[in-house]
Order: structure tokens, then C-alpha cells, then sequence
């Protein structure tokens, strides 16, 4: 298992907060990232049986209904599975209650559509014994079929012992145990296999087996394990056999059909108009009910463009009853705008491409080490004989080198991993090269491995473009004293840039543009420390929010950021949980605009947020949500919000904002310099839109 599997949750968990909210797109990856995992865990418990499609679907149908009331994000994957665990155990139940009602003894159920090794195992691999396992899963109980479906994920990496635990609703040790045990019934069960296939056949069991009708029900499915256990001669065909892990890492996952990938997809296109997923289950359940027929008329080029495109309309979420909205006593200010952008003007394209801008002499101008498309990892580094790959380079970096990507796009195909850290000293720099443009197409990456993971300090990473990763982009776990200056993070399936963990201190983030992420553009996330800055970036048209602080328990400082037209909220200035590690960000002079959520919003933060000078612009949600935190607005402007252009909790300290001082104009409203080319030095341009020139919200002077 590698350690980027281990890890995954809390990016799910993001995710998870986004798709409650309303987002479609990070509804769409959980779906999509998760299907694979339960068809799995599902196809291999009921062996391949007709109601597995059934089954999976609605296991994936009561979850997103459920999914609003899930309290504890980071807990996602043991609750879903949770969820199939429970649908197969009431599924079996029900099949071996109707059975003895036509038997006078107990049965077990037989496999209806051939042996496992036939459906799943044969057809995919050929090695002798991987078909005797194949075979032998016809003769575990239910109880440990189930759990070797379980395991079997857990062995791939695809599941932690403490998520299989909690499925089990066991701690960690009482889980081993009873994996221990299941798996001494598998060996068993593979003796069993063993025995009927040798030649000749022990008389003893070949006497045993006279009556025998040929299933597997739990009659002889003792019987022929007390023999096997008990006779030398069958007792002996157990030697030699290859450890289970071994063998179960070796088989492929089973494919999920395209019909019902399709069949979900075509089951939320009709939901069109369902509102926001927390708020309609009902509707949805009944679509989904509705559609189970036409999955066979769907064929495989509905989904042949990747990823699910579920017509869930998004609605930002609603503060809960506990947290109400304080009506408004100050009165409204008179403001010279045009009227409320509608749906389609909020998500219109930038007249320009942010990425079309000159990069002339940013990047670094002589370095140590060399990397090309074109290099070779047997060269020495140097600038007549460069490496092939960024991971050859970071392996041999030393603290107070640089590394220089060559121009062009260089596209590594297994995860790379950053560890050498540098000093206060002696810092490692990785950058472009010169004025030419070095960028890494993450795409070749494995979609199970994050694309870039550092754990790595005082490290300068700059003028470099990241695109194409099929999970999370750029992950730097417990980092300190890093500087990511000038990147692109774009078109990425998970999230752009993460900071995250414990230990997470002294870092900045610089003048980067975040965009087309499926996830979050840029997060500090999932952890602790002091001393992190974000400061001059832009996060756009990603999925999730544009720049996110869920569950980081210190304090940030946020200034002089842009995000715009993304599919969650702009700012989400989140804190650690629980709240005793709420964190009091500070965020100045940052404009929201366009979002499918809040403008800027507190997710529970119970800290007392420095909101100072930051502008809100025509979002979704409300332009301020701090229904929570006793947060301090200064100077803030909020205008032409869907929901309202503020609500605070009752230990707010509002003074000078726009909804309490009438009068405020802008003296642009056309964002197109703005969503545009930064400067050739790459800072944000300077522009007059929002700027109000009164000291009321953000300065848009750019660098």
C-alpha cells in the first residue's frame, strides 16, 4: 500500500464538504472515485450474483441521500462501505429465509451463475493458483466472504485497517482477528479445492462424496473441510500454497459495467431540476428508481468523456436552525451597480487566458542541476547532458542547489516524491529555466497516486506550469519554510496546491494562478501551524472552492487573492475541528466574484476572523456567511449576492461595510482585465474593477 493511499481521506473529505454544499462536481468525483470500490467489495461478497448492479446502485443512491447528514467528512470511505456492508448482509439474509421455506434444512445459497474463478477470476488471470482461490471463495460462510471483500480492498490498498474496522464496528485488533480467522478458512477452503481436484481422489473423500449434489451449501461445506482438516492424505495438498496477499494483489478489480455507470448518469440527467442534494433526496430516490430501465438502452459513449455528469442543480448551503440569520437593523446602502448577474453571466469565460502571459526572465539563470524532455537520466545534470526526469533530479538534489527544467513539457509516469530537505541557509530551488516554459503533464501518473507528494522544507518552487493530474496535484505534508511562487496549477482532477498535516509552518504562497481543478484550486488544510501566507493568486473555474482552510487549526494569512467562478465558495475560511482549534485567519484585501457559493464564508470556524478591506461580488450565496464566528469585518464591500449580502453571528464586530454605510459605487464592473494576463512579472493586473477609492473593500491595484 503506498503511503498516497493511505492518506487520501482528508482529500475526500474536502470533497465531501463541497458536494454538501451543492457542488456537482465534487459529487460527480466521489462518485466516480468510490464506484470501483464498492462494485468491488459488493460483485465479490454475492460472487458475481445477477442483483449485484441492484445492489451497488442503491448503495450509491442511499448515500447521496444520506450524504448532507454525514457529520464527519473525513470518515466518508468506512461509512459508504459501511453502507454496502449492511445492503449485502440484509441482501443474504433475505435470499437464505426464502430458501428455507422450501428445505428442511438449512442451506446455504449457492452460487446462481457459475463458480467465482468463472465470473471474476478465469477470465482475468491464468495462474493455476489464483483459479484454486477463485474456487475456494465458493466454500467460505457468508460472514467471511463478506469480509474477505473487505480485505481483499484493504490488501490492494484501497482500504486502511481502521476504515475496515469501523465498517465492522470493531476497534483495530478485533478486526485483525477476525481477518486471521477468515483467512484460516480460506486456506482451508483451498485445501478443499485442492483435494477434489487431485488424482486419484482420497477413497475416504470420494466415499464422503457419493451423495453429494455439487453446491457448496454449509451441509457439505463442513463436512468436506472436517475431512480435508482431518485426513493426512488431503491434510497434505495444503503445502506449497502462495500467502492470499500475494495472490489478491496479483488479480485485476472487476471492472464496473458501463451500463451502470450509465444507468446512475442517466438517472440524475432526468433530475435536472432537482435542487440542492441535501435538500432533495426524495426526488432524487425516485428518479434513480424511475430510470433502473433504461440502463441497457445507455451505451458506453455516454460515458466515454470520464467522470459522471450529474444534473443536480447547486444551491449553497443553508445555515443550520441553530445558527438563524439575524435580520439586518442597519439601513440598506444606496449603490450604483447594473442588476444581479444572472446564472449565465456568472459563469461566463474570461475574455483572456490568464495563462497567455510573458515569462521573460523569471526563471532561474543558472543552476546545478539540468532536467530536459529530450535529457537522459544516464547524463550527468549538467546543462550539455541533462536528466530525463524531475524524479532523477530531486533524488540527487543537495541542500543549496537548484534544479532547472529545460522548456517544453515533461511528463513523468510514476508519482514523484520530494525528501531532501534544505536549510534556513541553504535553501533548494526548482524552476524554470531562463525565459523558457517548463511544464510537467501529470497525466502518465497513475489515477490511485497523487502526482507530486513532498515532505520536504526550504524548498523555492517556481515558474512551472502542473497540469493533468488524475488525483491530487501538488501535496506538501508537514512542510515548513517553502516558497511556491508564480506556478499554473490547472485542469487537474483533485486539488491544485495542498499544504497539509501537522507540523505545517512558515510557508508562502506567491503570485500562482489555481484553475480548472476539479478540486479546490489552492488549500492549507488538515492540520497545524504558524506562519503561512497566501498572498497575490488567483483560483478560478475549479470545482471546489477557490481557496480553502478547512480544518487547519492556525492562524493564515490570506491578502491580495482573487477567486472567481468557482463551483463551490470563493473563500472558505474554515478552522480546525473541533472547534478548540478554531483558527483566526487573517484575510485582507481579497476579492470573491461569480462563485457558486459564499463569497467568503467561516464552515463553523468558531474563531473571532480578521475580515479587512475584502469584496464580494455577485456569488451564489451570501457575499459574507460568518454565521459562526465572532468574526471582526472592517471596510468589507458585499454587493449583488443572490442570498443577501451578509450573516453574522451575534458575537460579530461589524463597522464601515457597505451594507452599513450607503452610498458605495464602483468604478468598473468589467472583469475582463482582471480574469486576464497578469503582468509580465506576473503579479496580479492592475485593474479598476471592484475599486471603490473610498477605503471600502479591495484594493485591485494589482502588483
Amino acid at each position: 500500500m503506498t503511503e498516497s493511499q493511505i492518506t487520501m481521506a482528508p482529500d475526500v473529505s474536502g470533497l465531501v464538504r463541497d458536494a454538501q454544499r451543492g457542488n456537482v462536481h465534487a459529487l460527480d468525483q466521489l462518485i466516480t472515485d468510490h464506484l470501483s470500490l464498492i462494485y468491488n467489495i459488493i460483485g465479490r461478497a454475492l460472487n458475481g450474483h445477477p442483483d449485484v448492479d441492484d445492489l451497488v446502485q442503491d448503495t450509491m443512491l442511499q448515500a447521496i441521500n444520506a450524504l448532507g447528514g454525514l457529520r464527519d467528512p473525513e470518515r466518508f470511505r468506512s461509512w459508504l462501505v459501511t453502507i454496502a456492508y449492511r445492503r449485502v448482509q440484509m441482501h443474504l439474509r433475505t435470499r437464505k429465509m426464502t430458501l428455507m421455506r422450501h428445505h428442511p434444512e438449512p442451506v446455504d445459497v449457492p452460487d446462481p451463475v457459475g463458480d467465482f474463478a468463472e465470473r471474476t477470476t478465469a477470465e482475468l488471470v491464468v495462474a493455476d493458483q489464483r483459479r484454486e482461490l477463485g474456487e475456494a471463495i465458493r466454500w467460505l460462510e457468508d460472514g467471511d466472504r463478506e469480509l474477505l471483500a473487505l480485505w481483499w480492498q484493504e490488501a490492494r490498498g484501497d482500504l486502511t485497517r481502521a476504515e475496515l474496522a469501523a465498517v465492522l464496528d470493531v476497534k483495530p485488533k478485533h478486526a485483525a482477528v477476525r481477518v486471521q480467522r477468515m483467512k484460516a478458512q480460506l486456506e482451508l477452503s483451498r485445501g478443499v479445492v485442492r483435494a477434489l481436484r487431485a488424482n486419484p481422489v482420497c477413497p475416504e473423500l470420494a466415499s464422503t462424496m457419493r451423495f453429494w449434489d455439487g453446491n457448496a451449501d454449509s451441509v457439505w461445506r463442513k463436512r468436506l473441510a472436517r475431512h480435508v482438516r482431518d485426513c493426512p492424505k488431503c491434510h497434505s495438498h495444503q503445502s506449497g500454497m502462495v500467502s492470499p496477499e500475494r495472490l489478491l494483489l496479483g488479480m485485476a478489480a472487476m471492472p464496473v459495467p458501463v451500463a451502470l455507470w450509465a444507468g446512475i448518469q442517466s438517472a440524475f440527467q432526468s433530475g435536472a431540476t432537482v435542487p440542492a442534494l441535501a435538500a432533495a433526496p426524495t426526488l432524487v430516490a425516485h428518479t434513480l428508481v424511475q430510470h433502473k430501465t433504461l440502463v441497457a438502452a445507455v451505451t458506453a459513449a455516454v460515458v466515454a468523456g470520464g467522470g459522471l455528469s450529474l444534473a443536480v442543480v447547486n444551491e449553497p448551503d443553508t445555515p443550520q436552525a441553530s445558527a438563524p440569520l439575524p435580520a439586518v437593523t442597519n439601513p440598506a446602502p444606496t449603490i450604483t451597480t447594473a442588476a444581479p448577474a444572472k446564472s449565465s453571466d456568472t459563469k461566463a469565460t474570461p475574455t483572456q487566458t490568464p495563462t497567455q502571459r510573458p515569462v521573460t526572465g523569471l526563471g532561474v539563470a543558472k543552476a546545478d542541476i539540468f532536467v530536459a524532455p529530450d535529457g537522459s537520466d544516464d547524463g550527468d545534470g549538467s546543462l550539455a547532458r541533462p536528466y530525463a526526469s524531475i524524479a532523477k533530479a530531486v533524488s540527487v538534489v543537495k541542500p543549496g542547489q537548484t534544479i532547472a527544467l529545460r522548456g517544453g513539457t515533461h511528463r513523468p509516469t510514476s508519482p514523484l516524491s520530494i525528501t531532501t530537505s534544505g536549510t534556513a541557509a541553504q535553501r533548494v530551488t526548482l524552476a524554470g529555466y531562463g525565459s523558457e516554459r517548463a511544464v510537467i503533464d501529470a497525466s502518465g501518473i497513475p489515477a490511485d497516486e497523487w502526482a507530486i507528494t513532498q515532505r520536504a522544507s526550504y524548498w523555492t518552487v517556481r515558474d512551472l506550469a502542473v497540469t493533468g493530474a488524475r488525483n491530487a496535484t501538488w501535496t506538501c505534508l508537514a512542510c515548513t519554510n517553502n516558497v511556491f511562487e508564480r506556478l499554473t496549477v490547472h485542469d487537474n482532477a483533485g486539488v491544485g496546491l495542498m499544504l497539509r498535516d501537522p507540523g505545517t509552518a512558515g510557508n508562502q504562497v506567491l503570485d500562482g494562478d489555481f484553475y480548472a481543478n476539479r478540486g479546490s484550486g489552492l488549500a492549507v488544510q488538515f492540520g497545524d501551524g504558524d506562519g503561512n501566507l497566501l498572498r497575490g493568486n488567483r483560483a478560478f473555474r475549479n470545482g471546489g472552492d477557490g481557496i480553502n482552510l478547512g480544518a487547519f487549526g492556525s492562524r493564515v494569512q490570506v491578502q491580495y487573492n482573487w477567486s472567481f467562478r468557482n463551483g463551490a465558495n470563493g473563500f472558505a475560511v474554515g478552522g480546525g475541528s473541533p472547534n478548540p482549534a478554531a483558527a483566526a485567519h487573517q484575510v485582507r484585501h481579497n476579492a470573491s466574484w461569480g462563485n457558486d457559493g459564499h463569497g467568503f464564508v467561516d464552515e463553523g470556524n468558531a474563531a473571532a476572523i480578521e475580515l479587512g478591506n475584502n469584496t464580494a461580488y455577485r456569488n451564489t450565496g451570501l457575499g459574507f456567511s460568518m454565521t459562526t464566528a465572532p468574526a471582526v469585518l472592517r471596510n468589507n464591500a458585499s454587493v449583488g449576492n443572490t442570498r443577501g449580502e451578509q450573516a453574522l453571528s451575534s458575537g460579530a464586530k461589524p463597522s464601515n461595510n457597505s451594507w452599513q454605510e450607503p452610498g458605495l459605487t464602483f468604478r468598473s464592473e468589467d472583469a475582463s482585465t482582471a480574469e486576464g494576463a497578469r503582468t509580465a512579472a506576473a503579479k496580479l493586473p492592475g485593474t479598476d474593477y471592484l475599486s471603490t477609492g473610498n477605503g471600502v473593500g479591495a484594493s485591485m491595484s494589482g502588483g
